[in-house]
């Protein structure tokens, strides 16, 4: 009997903003197609959009993972780890201030994807 493995996703960078035509726009080819749907699954999880709104309501000054973590009730080992899958899909920026790690959303990358999504939805 054969065990078979799941095909492994390519590995690409998602630190830079979205940059493909908007999916409205007509067929999407296979590279810009996963990299809408990397980014999409980054946010496909309740704990991420909650962090992300969190993020979004103190665009300025930033969180860091303990008052994040403090905030939605889980552990900051489990909100480092989802911050990492909002920080590899380039959706989060994180910069070490001494002690603390402080996390910003990533603006531009987050209005890219929304362009790619909806041409129409920032005007």
């Amino acid at each position: 009997m054969m065990d078979f493995m799941p095909k492994a996703l390519p590995v690409i960078d998602m630190t830079t903003p979205l940059c493909c035509p908007p999916v409205a726009a007509g067929p999407v080819d296979d590279e810009a197609a996963l990299h809408v749907a990397l980014r999409l699954k980054a946010l496909a999880d309740p704990v991420r959009v909650k962090l992300m709104s969190l993020l979004l309501a103190s665009p300025d000054a930033g969180r860091n993972g303990g008052e994040l973590a403090e905030t939605v009730g889980l552990s900051e080992s489990t909100v480092s780890h989802h911050l990492g899958q909002l920080r590899k899909a380039g959706l989060v920026n994180s910069e070490r201030q001494g002690m603390n790690v402080i996390h910003r959303v990533h603006r531009d990358a987050l209005a890219a994807l929304c362009v790619v999504l909806d041409p129409n939805c920032c005007r």
